[in-house]
């Protein structure tokens, strides 16, 4: 259990079956554009979770916010999947996807920042991260900017991908001592 200055979050492995439904659902919604996955079926999506917790080089994780399903937390080796051979990679890194659930009919401030937070704690302490990379669409300005509130930097910008999933990425790497000094990093108890 995380708890951030408002929330109670939570990490647990993934189990396809069960997860399918809501994860389908926050990937219909049309701010999860980026995932390229709003048309997939329930059956879709819990294949694409299925395949992902098969595959020794990554891991899928369902977060909590308060006791309810709020975010998928994907994490990879990006010497061995997406990026290999296309980065510095260094001992320790891990690669990390986020997908949090959309808005629903209650503001919840700062939902957003303790879900992200909470996923880089989990990345540091749980899976011994040394830096935690990703890889988002430069097009994709609000995770960008969540990432530089979560203390990371661009190292550059590639061409990922292939035919409809190929994207123009800003590779970026966040430290510990990175995130611990950023602004969702001091928002930790």
């Amino acid at each position: 259990m995380i708890t951030t200055t408002r929330y109670r979050t939570a990490l647990r492995a993934v189990l396809p079956g069960a997860d399918a439904a809501p994860v389908r659902r926050w990937l219909a919604h049309p701010r999860s554009a980026f995932w390229r996955m709003t048309e997939h079926d329930e059956r879709q999506v819990r294949d694409y979770l299925a395949g992902l917790v098969a595959d020794p080089a990554q891991d899928a994780w369902l977060g909590t916010v308060d006791g309810e399903p709020a975010f998928l937390a994907e994490t990879y080796d990006p010497a061995r999947v997406l990026l290999a051979g296309r980065y510095p990679a260094e001992p320790g890194d891990l690669g990390m996807h986020i997908l949090i659930a959309p808005p629903d009919d209650r503001p919840r401030p700062g939902f957003t920042r303790a879900a992200f937070a909470a996923t880089m704690r989990w990345c540091f302490d749980r899976l011994h991260a040394s830096r935690v990379v990703v890889e988002p669409d430069v097009a994709n300005t609000k995770i960008i900017a969540m990432n530089g509130r979560a203390g990371f930097r661009v190292l550059a910008e590639l061409e990922l991908g292939e035919g409809r999933d190929r994207k123009r990425a800003a590779l970026s790497v966040c430290s510990r001592a990175d995130f611990t000094g950023s602004e969702l990093g001091r928002q930790i108890r």
